[in-house]
């Protein structure tokens, strides 16, 4: 069995595919927040300080560890990123 058939075998499952979707669309956040950050030409540490959240925080999202709304919310800002919410 290869990759594609063992993700289609356990998407099966509702409570995996809620918790992939949920790493998806996180993981989809950080790599948004890195690209916006690297064409700004700033580094983590001066991203950090303009969102008022430590480097430590702000590499945590960038790794897609899950991390507090606020964070998030000032490292969209400071970006000038909005975030969309839909059901």
């Amino acid at each position: 069995m290869n990759y594609k058939e063992h993700l289609a075998e356990e998407m099966k499952n509702s409570e995996f595919k809620k918790a992939f979707e949920e790493e998806k669309r996180l993981l989809a956040l950080s790599c948004a927040i890195i690209e916006a950050r690297e064409k700004r030409g700033l580094t983590q540490k001066e991203l950090a300080e303009k969102s008022h959240v430590t480097q430590q925080q702000l590499s945590k999202i960038e790794n897609g560890v899950n991390c507090n709304m606020l964070t998030f919310i000032k490292v969209s800002n400071a970006l000038g990123l909005g975030l969309t919410f839909s059901t």
